[in-house]
C-alpha cells in the first residue's frame, strides 16, 4: 500500500512510497484512511538524524474491517489518534479502543484537525482551573492548539488577549474569541491572572512580568527556540510572585484519550468548537506543507487527502 515515508531530506522530508499493508490483531480495526492532518511533532520526528518515523497523528477513515473484539463497525466513519504516528497512510491498523465515531454534523477535515491539538489545548486549560472572569495572556494562538484554546477558553467565561507578530497568521483569532495585540510592552504589567506560554525567549519572558501577583504561568512550548529568562529581582521588585506550571502533553491510556475526544467532537457537532483550517490539499503536498510550518507560515491547521 502507499504511505507517506521519510527521505532523511531536509527540505523535502517525505514521500509517497509502498509499504507492507498493516496485519491486524483481534483487538483492531482495518481503517482506510481518508484525511489526515499535520502537527508539529510530524516534522520534529521527521527531522531527526537516522529517523523511521512514518507521520500521521490524527487521522479520519473508514472501517473497512473491525476489530474482533468489538467497536465501530464495517462501514463507520471514524477519527483515530495515534500519538506514535502512521496514520498518513491508504490503511492503518488501529486499537478498537482508540476509534471515536464522527457525529454526522461534523466534517471530516474538522474531525481530521481535531485530536491531538484538541487535546493538549483541553488538558492545558485544567491544569489554569476555573476560567470564569479570569484574564488570559497567551502566546502563540494562530497554530492548530492556539485555536482551541483560544475557543475553550472563552467558552468558560475567560477574557482571553492573544499576543501576535503582525507578520504571523493571527487574523482568525478575534472571531474564535481573543484580543490580540502586537506589543506585549503596551500591556500592563501585573494585569492577567493566568499566562499560556508557546514562544518562551523574550516574549514568554515578558509575558511573566504581565502577571498579577501570584499568578500561574503555564509553559507548554518553546517556538522561539530561546529558553524563558525569568529575573528573580525583576518579579521581585513588582511584587509579582508567580507559580510556574512546565507542561508536557503526554498520552493517557487508549479509553481516556477516546472519551476526551468524543466529548470534544460532542461540542464541535454542537457548533460549540470550530477549526480554522488554512490549507487543505492532496497527501503530495505534505512536504511542503511541512516546510511552511516550520516557518511558522500555516494558520491553523493543514488537512490533507489521501486517495
Amino acid at each position: 500500500m502507499r504511505a507517506l515515508i521519510p527521505t532523511g531530506r531536509a527540505g523535502h522530508l517525505v514521500d509517497i512510497g509502498e509499504v507492507d499493508p498493516p496485519e491486524t490483531a483481534p483487538d483492531e480495526a482495518l481503517v482506510r484512511i481518508t484525511r489526515f492532518s499535520l502537527n508539529r511533532p510530524d516534522f520534529l520526528y521527521l527531522s531527526s538524524p537516522g529517523t523511521s518515523y512514518r507521520p500521521g497523528i490524527d487521522a479520519v477513515g473508514v472501517v473497512e474491517r473491525a476489530a474482533d473484539d468489538g467497536g465501530p463497525a464495517s462501514g463507520s466513519r471514524v477519527v483515530l489518534h495515534l500519538p506514535a504516528g502512521g496514520a498518513a497512510a491508504e490503511y492503518a491498523a488501529v486499537r478498537a479502543q482508540r476509534l471515536v465515531p464522527v457525529p454526522d454534523s461534523v466534517s471530516c477535515d474538522l474531525a481530521a484537525a481535531l485530536p491531538l491539538a484538541g487535546l493538549v489545548a483541553r488538558r492545558l486549560l485544567a491544569k489554569a482551573g476555573p476560567l470564569a472572569g479570569r484574564t488570559v495572556l497567551a502566546t502563540g494562538m494562530s497554530g492548530g492548539v492556539g485555536q482551541f484554546v483560544v475557543q475553550l477558553a472563552a467558552a468558560e467565561g475567560a477574557r482571553v488577549t492573544a499576543v501576535a507578530a503582525r507578520s504571523a497568521p493571527w487574523h482568525h483569532l478575534p472571531a474564535l474569541g481573543a484580543a490580540v495585540t502586537h506589543d506585549i510592552e503596551a500591556l500592563a504589567d501585573g494585569t492577567f491572572d493566568i499566562v499560556l506560554d508557546s514562544v518562551a525567549g523574550p516574549l514568554g519572558s515578558a509575558a511573566a512580568r504581565k502577571l498579577v501577583p501570584g499568578g500561574l504561568f503555564l509553559w507548554f512550548g518553546q517556538a522561539a527556540a530561546q529558553p524563558l529568562t525569568l529575573d528573580f529581582f525583576t518579579l521581585l521588585e513588582g511584587g509579582r510572585g508567580l507559580t510556574l506550571h512546565h507542561f508536557v502533553y503526554l498520552a493517557t491510556d487508549d479509553r481516556q484519550d477516546a472519551d476526551d475526544l468524543a466529548d470534544l467532537l460532542e461540542l464541535a457537532a454542537q457548533g460549540r468548537l470550530r477549526a480554522e483550517i488554512g490549507h487543505r490539499a492532496h497527501w503530495s503536498h505534505t512536504a511542503a506543507l511541512l516546510e511552511e510550518m516550520a516557518r511558522g507560515r500555516l494558520r491553523g491547521k493543514a488537512v490533507l487527502t489521501v486517495d
